[in-house]
């Protein structure tokens, strides 16, 4: 009799144990438990951790409440300025209603994947090429409204969307390239012709000064001297004010009455008109001092060019 009790209580442990195993579920922390008895969802949402059902009656669905990463395909449009364009993405979202994602749509993993790439090739075709690559800020957020309206009804929240790159073909871009190029260009030319401006100011004003003292000029032109014959050339360019070669020019003239030769008056005239003959005479005395005159500040002019291209060799050498 004790032998029939203790196989009943081994058979009915044996039975209780299998029941237990079978009826066993861990929900693990990051996910939620739904329980479907014969079909229909039953009770509240199960928390993490060691829940029990029916077997064979109820069975246990997990849902990911983790955020996931997923992402869009890259999609190819037109934007609303005609350029072809292929634009790629990433969404993040959850799921924040396990009952709802569950039974208002078949795979809300799906679901979201395409409503993303639906979103994303509308949005491509409502903005131009230039807020696609420089205001996406703007783009995501119009991306993340379009994709989380619908995405309510299904028990999931979009967390956010980025639009990973923008791929251009290769004739567009090397039109920005050229683009950005001339610009470049032009701010360069902008900013050379200023600096014309600004240095022909300063050298007007340099010039006037050394206008007032002419001396200035030569300590300059000995200066440039000095600079370029520090670099040890075996050339040397001189420059030569042109001043200098006029005052050479003009002291190398003859004077203007010595270029002709006085001719002898005739017997006739010689002795027809006396009064006459001695102002005439008088006249040539004036004449002759003053082209001796004439030719001695030429002397004297050359005399100082030649002073002053002796000056201008001492530097040189020196």
């Amino acid at each position: 009799m004790v032998e029939e009790v203790v196989g009943v209580v081994a058979a009915v442990g044996a039975g209780a144990l299998v029941y237990l195993v079978a009826a066993a579920r861990v929900v693990k922390q990051y996910e939620r438990g739904l329980v479907f008895r014969l079909g229909r969802l039953h009770g509240d949402v199960r928390r993490p951790g060691f829940n029990l059902i029916v077997p064979g009656v109820e069975r246990l669905r997990k849902v990911n409440m983790q955020i996931v990463t997923m992402p869009v395909p890259a999609q190819e449009g037109i934007s609303r300025d005609n350029v072809t364009v292929r634009v790629d993405a990433v969404v993040y979202f959850k799921v924040v209603d396990p009952s709802a994602a569950i039974v208002n749509v078949e795979d809300y993993r799906f679901a979201v994947s395409q409503m993303a790439q639906t979103s994303l090739r509308s949005i491509i075709g409502k903005s131009e090429l230039d807020d696609l690559l420089s205001n996406r800020e703007k783009l995501n957020q119009g991306l993340e409204l379009m994709i989380d309206s619908p995405a309510v009804e299904w028990g999931v929240t979009i967390d956010r969307v980025e639009i990973k790159d923008v791929s251009l073909p290769d004739t567009m871009k090397r039109s920005m390239a050229r683009q950005a190029e001339a610009d470049r260009e032009r701010r360069a030319r902008l900013i050379n012709a200023d600096a014309e401006y600004q240095a022909s100011k300063k050298l007007a004003q340099a010039a006037r000064q050394m206008a007032d003292t002419p001396s200035a000029l030569q300590l300059r032109l000995l200066q440039t001297v000095m600079a370029v014959a520090a670099e040890k050339n075996s050339t040397l360019v001189l420059p030569i004010p042109v001043e200098l070669l006029r005052f050479l020019e003009r002291g190398a003239q003859p004077p203007a009455g010595s270029s002709g030769h006085a001719e002898s008056p005739g017997p006739a005239e010689s002795s027809g008109h006396a009064e006459s003959s001695g102002h005439a005479e008088s006249s040539g005395h004036a004449g002759t001092a003053d082209r001796a005159e004439i030719t001695e500040r030429a002397v004297d002019r050359t005399d100082q060019a030649g002073d002053a291209m002796e000056k201008l060799r001492r530097a040189v050498e020196q």
